[in-house]
């Protein structure tokens, strides 16, 4: 009895272990897949494919970081520069071009400082900007901007930074 049982248990252990592998194998008790069932990946049109925006929260050492979060498109135009003209123009571009960043223009923006490039489109974590407004540094005088205000400039960085 021994003997009838040892080939029927192999087999079940092979099986056994095949399945446990996260690997598809075929057994000869399995048809092969047929061509045509087999559906094929849907293209995705890169113009639907879109960054996830980040919101900012603050950690329990008291850092603020961005976390992801679902925004509509962000318009530098609309929604950023007027930021910029409330918060930032009075030293970063009105009589004065303080650490040579002029933010009254999108190209005076993407020119960035003295010191280089001021954010990195597509990565707001990356750039400088907004990590300068995350900490309090800027601005150094007036109200500092809000969170929501931050949010805005971040999430624009996000989709890219486009000159919209």
């Amino acid at each position: 009895m021994k003997k009838t049982l040892l080939p029927t248990l192999t087999f079940l252990l092979i099986l056994v272990l095949s399945a446990c592998s996260g690997q598809a194998t075929q057994t000869p008790l399995e048809p092969a897949p047929s061509t045509e069932a087999v559906a094929q990946p849907t293209q995705v049109p890169a113009s639907t494919i879109t960054s996830v925006p980040s919101s900012t929260t603050t950690d329990a050492s008291g850092t603020a970081s961005l976390a992801p979060t679902v925004a509509p498109s962000i318009s530098f135009a609309n929604d950023v520069m007027p930021i910029f003209e409330r918060r930032c123009i009075k030293c970063h571009g009105g009589e004065q071009i303080k650490e040579g960043l002029d933010l009254k223009t999108y190209e005076g923006l993407m020119a960035g400082s003295f010191n280089g490039t001021v954010l990195e489109p597509g990565n707001a974590e990356a750039s400088f900007l907004v990590e300068q407004l995350l900490t309090g540094e800027m601005p150094k005088r007036g109200t500092k901007l809000t969170p929501s205000e931050t949010q805005i400039i971040a999430d624009w960085i996000n989709s890219g930074a486009i000159n919209n």
